[in-house]
């Protein structure tokens, strides 16, 4: 606990001082009370209405800022790495590696992301990933050589380690429950639009020579973590930080602002209180590893599940994998213009976040579980259909049928798009609601330092397999992953929709017949 004694009571002390009250007598600490609440859709309707608090609003864009580095390097580095090979003569080998070697080193970022979060604050562990990818975009736009490119890669990755787990959780924290889903979900709108701008950048940089244009590809990116850096003055703390620190006024002043109807203002105090109850169990040296990776409970080993599974599968889904290497995939299907291959990239990136925006927008209405299988179920479709017009291409020497190339490029604009209506938006919501406010940050980290690993894993080895057994062969393999993640999914994540961060734990307890059907309604 970062707090002794009784917690101060809201309404006998408005400052949030250190007297003692009734605070304790207004927590809603029965358990029936939360279950009956669960069962009724909610404590109150008002979590249902769809408008939006433009202060949350604002608070989650500036987090969010930061992922656009992710998805800008993801899309730039799908042109820059044609020229990266030409320039420095490197192996396709070392051209994984360099691809890669971003995402394994990511997990340092969200391993100590947790833990950093936890003491120094939300704020001002954005600008901390802001500050680390500035610093790597900068060594990228500079390097003189292999080795020092590898140097930037290194930095920047710790950077997006970072910023993958604190956007999504401070989101989710500063965000009413009736929007909370679009609020944690523009992490991943914001990737989507870092690999649109990613595509321009090398559509329109191509003519530049080649020692030069993707040395400009990659500086670039130190042009929005430079924003966010001014950002994080203008933005509030997360509430759930505030009170896990004991400054009561704060989170309650932070909770006025971002509430989206006068009833979540008028029920400020009593939300305080559950986020107080929610901190109780926190021990005074803050949450353990070994409590995420040897849980005591069902709650938290389901929990647990639930959160690396659903990281794990989007990353094995191969998406990052694909983008990488668009353009390759569309070389092997019978497009050898390099700016022809940009200029497809470019397509397929409007789609991706266009669907991503969609998604957000629909997240709160629709619910996690309906989107996610929606997206799971169509990436398997689509890489089925992919897989197999790229067995039919490679069986075609010279003249390839144009309806052949056509269903590839749709097939790959499907399977990207399928996946920003689901796993990709979903990912980042799910990872930062489900655990209990003492586990969130160190929760996250480890489900998002899963999703670091597999997508480093499989970018590194992407061409190689595919090279084993064709980009078909490796997509029917992948097809086969989506199912396997759709039965994953239907059985194992319960829908999250219109429930507090407090309440949210109650769908993973164990629970009688009648509460267990919730689990998957």
């Amino acid at each position: 606990m970062q707090f002794t004694g009784s917690p101060p009571s809201l309404e006998s002390d408005p400052g949030g001082g250190g007297g003692r009250g009734d605070c304790y007598g207004r927590l809603p600490d029965s358990e029936s009370y939360y279950r009956n609440s669960l069962k009724h859709g909610g404590p109150s309707r008002s979590h249902r209405r769809t408008s939006v608090n433009g202060y949350a609003l604002a608070g989650a864009i500036l987090a969010s800022t930061n992922s656009i580095l992710l998805g800008y390097d993801i899309g730039v580095m799908s042109g820059a790495a044609l020229y990266i090979k030409e320039d420095l003569q490197i192996s396709s080998t070392q051209e994984e590696i360099l691809v890669g070697c971003l995402n394994i080193f990511s997990l340092i970022g969200s391993l100590a992301a947790g833990k950093t979060s936890d003491q120094i604050g939300r704020r001002y562990t954005i600008l901390l990933a802001a500050a680390t990818f500035f610093l790597g975009a900068i060594l990228m736009g500079i390097a003189p050589s292999f080795p020092f490119l590898m140097a930037g890669r290194v930095v920047a990755g710790i950077g997006v380690g970072f910023s993958l787990m604190i956007a999504p959780v401070y989101s989710a924290e500063l965000s009413p429950a009736s929007t909370r889903g679009f609020l944690a979900s523009l992490p991943e709108v914001f990737i989507n639009v870092g690999i649109l701008l990613g595509y321009i950048s090398n559509y329109f940089l191509a003519g530049l020579p080649a020692s030069l244009n993707w040395r400009v590809m990659l500086g670039l990116a130190a042009l929005p973590a430079l924003l966010v850096g001014f950002a994080v003055v203008f933005m509030p703390e997360s509430p759930r930080w505030l009170v896990m620190k004991g400054r009561f006024a704060e989170a309650k002043r932070v909770l006025i602002k971002t509430s989206s109807s006068e009833e979540e203002v008028e029920s400020v105090d009593s939300r305080v209180n559950e986020m107080v109850k929610a901190s109780l169990d926190l021990p005074s040296n803050g949450p353990s590893w070994h409590e995420l990776i040897s849980p005591r409970s069902n709650a938290i080993r389901r929990i647990v599940i639930a959160a690396i599974g659903v990281n794990f599968f989007m990353q094995a889904s191969g998406n990052d994998a694909v983008v990488y290497y668009s353009p390759e995939v569309f070389k092997d299907a019978g497009i050898s213009s390099k700016r022809q291959l940009v200029g497809v990239t470019v397509i397929m990136g409007v789609a991706k976040a266009s669907f991503a925006l969609v998604s957000a927008l629909f997240l709160d209405r629709f619910g996690r579980r309906p989107l996610l299988l929606l997206g799971s179920t169509g990436m398997a479709v689509s890489l089925a259909l992919l897989g197999l017009g790229s067995k039919y291409l490679d069986q075609c020497q010279d003249d390839k049928p144009v309806w052949a190339i056509v269903l590839c490029i749709v097939a790959v604009c499907a399977d990207v798009s399928f996946f920003s209506i689901g796993l990709g938006p979903i990912t980042w919501v799910y990872s930062s609601e489900i655990f209990p406010m003492r586990l969130r940050a160190q929760g996250s980290s480890l489900a998002i330092s899963v999703n670091r690993l597999v997508s480093g894993v499989v970018a590194m080895t992407f061409l190689s397999v595919s090279e084993a057994m064709s980009f078909g062969g490796m997509f029917l393999a992948l097809s086969g992953v989506m199912v396997m993640a759709s039965v994953f999914f239907y059985c194992y994540l319960p829908e999250t929709k219109g429930k507090t961060l407090e309440e949210i734990g109650l769908l993973f307890e164990d629970q009688d017949d009648e509460s267990r059907r919730l689990f998957v309604s």
